[in-house]
């Protein structure tokens, strides 16, 4: 893990498209600007491993539908 310090109005570039910004530091909670494109999506890491668990949820009814019809086909 890289770690930086950064006071309010710095920033951390990442390759040529993303740049993480400092917007304010109020005791111990910083806000933080990310200017990246349009196509890469940004979530709070909560809510990106919250996306993961449906998308493993949603395979895993797949899964188990597909394995209810190969079944019934062999009946």
């Amino acid at each position: 893990m890289l770690i930086l310090s950064r006071k309010q109005g710095e920033a951390i570039q990442i390759g040529q498209d993303i740049e993480l910004v400092v917007v304010s530091v109020q005791g111990d909670q910083v806000k933080v600007g990310v200017n990246a494109p349009k196509h890469i999506e940004i979530h709070r890491k909560e809510i990106f491993l919250e996306i993961q668990s449906s998308n493993e949820e949603a395979t895993k009814d797949i899964s188990d539908l597909f394995t209810i019809l190969s079944q019934d086909k062999k009946s």
